[in-house]
Order: structure tokens, then sequence, then C-alpha cells
């Protein structure tokens, strides 16, 4: 009888220490950002300042919304290197159409000014439609993922200096800063269009056949075709939302801005989405990724960037930090698929 106890006091005992290795591993970046949060606020106090949580959140919302698009394309096993490329000219377009009227050097002068609801529309559709050309390479043509989407990010970019001249598109609709106001004077509208975005990436994962197709492709993309999938489309789907996406936050970017937008900008913001969702374990073997990951993520690097800069570390120390980060977070993810 004593040995029967012993030998169930010892199982549950395993059992627990399994179940808390899981959870241990599963929240660790959690734990990372709650370190890194608390090692901050020790050396300086104003990090939790409601202003400056409120700046970080601003700060984090336009990578945080390319990251969401491009956690369903590293869950698919793929890669968008273009989407900082297609900010940039989804930007330019929207904000030509859309400069005052006697704006000077406005790039049509002949044209009026487009209002509102057009340069959402214009942007929105630019970044959709080189998002279809990246997935239908993809999916149809068989051009690998790496380079279809390294060639749009010159294509894009090119365009973006050869549609602006290479000059800064100012003068932009005023309307357009309502994307990087404050509600009620406190309420980040980035922040609200971030949550808003986390919120249809979370459904459209977790309720949706399209949502279980980015898993199936991910994991075995022949099973998934067996299994009745439309891989080709779903494919070029999920690269139009990432593209789609890229325009949104061209939109963030002219409102934060105060209504403007250079043909460079928004350049290396590629790197910055692929390492908030890798960081958050999108896994590059594909099939594997969350969305609070990919948010808490993004969350990581903005609170690097916002805590270094008020302890006055170096912005080339940032980017040092940022790299290690990435490497290990994929280290840990190569270690955590030889275990499974």
């Amino acid at each position: 009888m004593d040995i029967k106890v012993n030998t169930n006091v010892q199982t549950e005992a395993a059992e627990k220490r399994v179940d808390g290795k899981r959870i241990f591993s599963k929240y660790l970046i959690v734990f990372i950002l709650l370190a890194m949060v608390a090692g901050i606020t020790a050396v300086n106090p104003r990090f939790l300042a409601v202003g400056n949580l409120l700046n970080l959140l601003t700060q984090t919302s336009i990578y945080g919304v390319l990251a969401l698009g491009m956690l369903l394309v590293i869950i698919s096993k793929g890669i968008d290197l273009s989407v900082g490329s297609v900010l940039a000219f989804a930007g330019i377009v929207a904000g030509s159409i859309s400069q005052v009227a006697d704006a000077p050097g406005k790039l049509f002068p002949g044209l009026g000014q487009a209002p509102l609801w057009m340069t959402i529309l214009v942007a929105l559709s630019i970044g959709a439609l080189l998002g279809l050309i990246n997935g239908a390479l993809i999916a149809y043509a068989k051009v690998p993922a790496f380079i279809a989407t390294l060639g749009m990010f010159t294509a894009a970019r090119g365009g973006a200096l050869m549609f602006s001249d290479g000059r800064p598109v100012s003068n932009i609709n005023p309307e357009v800063t309502v994307f990087g106001t404050r509600l009620f004077g406190w309420l980040p509208v980035p922040v609200l269009i971030y949550g808003g975005v986390i919120l249809l990436t979370f459904v459209l994962l977790r309720y949706t056949s399209f949502g279980k197709s980015v898993f199936a492709i991910g994991g075995n993309m022949e099973a998934a075709k067996v299994s009745g999938i439309k891989v080709k489309r779903n494919l070029t789907l999920i690269y139009m939302y990432s593209g789609l996406l890229a325009g949104l936050a061209a939109l963030i970017y002219m409102g934060r801005t105060g209504g403007s937008v250079q043909p460079a900008a928004a350049t290396g913001y590629e790197l910055t989405a692929v390492a908030a969702a890798t960081i958050g374990g999108a896994s590059h073997a594909g099939g594997v990724g969350t969305v609070w990951g990919a948010v808490v993520g993004a969350l990581i690097l903005g609170v690097l960037t916002n805590g270094f800069t008020l302890l006055g570390i170096d912005a080339y120390v940032q980017q040092i930090v940022q790299g290690i980060i990435i490497v290990a977070a994929v280290v840990m993810d190569m270690r955590k698929n030889k275990t499974a």
C-alpha cells in the first residue's frame, strides 16, 4: 500500500514538473517581456509613465500591423520581404492624389484633392494588389517566396521613387492625420487600429476555414492538397492579406508624420516584422504561430527601442541586441522542433 501511495505521489510530482516546463516554455517570451520591463523600470521609473506607455504602443502599431500579416506568411512556410516597400509605394500614390490643391510641388497640379475615403481605398487597394502579385508568383508560377518578395521589395521601392521623382510627398489632405491623432486627447488612433487588426487576425486564424488552411499549408502542403484545400488560392490570399495590412500601415504612417510620406519610408520594416513574428514563436518550418505571440514579439522590440532610448543607449547597440534576440528566438524554435 505504501509503495503504491509513494508511486502515485512521485507520478503526480513528475506530471507537475512536466506541466510547469510546458507552461514556462509556452510563455517564455511573456516572461522575457516582463523581465525587460522590470529591468528598464528599475533603472528609469519614467518608463512606466502613462504617457510613455502610450507612446510605446503608438510606436509599435505600424510594425505590429505588418507583423500580423507576416505571421500568416510564416505559418504558411513563406516569407514576405516586400512589406516595407509596399507601405512606401502605397503611401506615395495615395498621398499624391490627396495633396491639397495649392500644395507647392504638387505631383499632379491639375488633380483636385481626393477625399479621405479615396485615400484609404487607394492605399488598401495598392497594398492588396501588390500582395496579390506576390501570391500569384509564389502559388501559380512556383517562384520561391524569398525571390518573389525580394523582387517586389526592389520593384515597389523603385516605383515609389519613380512616382515621386525621389521627392517627399507632403501637404496631404489634413484629414489623413486622423490616423495619427488621439481620441479624447489621450487614446491613440494607431493603437485602436492595431487592436482591430489583432482581433481580425485572431478570428481569421481561429474560427475560419481559411485560417485552418494556413496552418495546414505550412504543416504539410501535399497533405493539404490531398485533403481538398485549395492551396494556390489560399496562398494568394495569404500574401494579399500581408499586402493589405502594409497598405493600412501606410495610412498610419502618413497620419503619424502629419500628412507626409517619403519614398524611402519604412526602410527595414520588413525585417522588424519578421523579427516580431519570429520572436513571438512563429516557426519558419511552417504550421506554427499565434497572434498573441506576434503581439508580444512586437512589444519586446518596442520596449527594447523605447527603453534603450530612455536609458540613452546608442541606436547601433539597439540593432545589435535586436539581432541577438532574433537569432536566439530561431535557435529556441529549432530546439523545440527537434524535441517535438
